[in-house]
């Protein structure tokens, strides 16, 4: 991977495919809690989500976008998933494949794992139905000193425009 893009790199190539997003500065935060309390300022509703970069025992690799409530069960979303089991993949991995660091998981990092038409998707993106259904969505910008705000059908579009057919999953049942 090139140099990772900057939060400036990202806005533009959201204007690029026609896409409005709303960002708010805050403290840097790394847990939801402290997310939770930085968002003065924000308008309420919507679904604020956290990222996770996971992988199996064969090194496949998914990031998976959740309702920042969500208790995720692993052994559950590997089956989901169709993967083996799951654990958190390191800081080293997420560096090198989305270039963000622990705390800054976001889907707007795949813009630094764009894929090229013909090739084969370096990972899984995986999105929570119940997650889906609000709007709009909360994702930090490549940094965790902000949150972007970004329809549903914005973030399908910058997922497919990043080369990537997310897969929609019920966590519910």
């Amino acid at each position: 991977m090139e140099s990772p893009k900057t939060e400036a790199a990202l806005m533009a190539f959201l204007a690029e495919q026609g896409i409005e997003g709303t960002t708010y500065y805050h403290a840097p935060v790394f847990t939801v809690d402290e997310a939770q309390k930085e968002r003065e300022g924000m308008p309420a509703g919507g679904g604020h989500c956290k990222s996770l970069f996971v992988r199996d025992k064969k090194k496949r690799r998914a990031l998976v976008m959740v309702d920042e409530n969500r208790r995720v069960d692993l052994k559950a979303l590997s089956d989901k998933l169709g993967m083996g089991r799951l654990s958190f993949s390191s800081a080293n991995s997420l560096m090198e494949m989305l270039g963000v660091i622990p705390g800054s998981v976001t889907p707007f990092a795949l813009i630094n794992a764009q894929v090229h038409p013909g090739d084969e998707p370096p990972l899984l993106v995986a999105l929570d139905a119940a997650m889906m259904a609000k709007s709009p969505l909360y994702y930090h910008p490549l940094h965790n000193a902000a949150t972007t705000a970004i329809t549903p059908e914005d973030l399908l579009r910058f997922i497919k425009a990043c080369g990537y057919e997310p897969l929609i999953v019920d966590l519910d049942i």
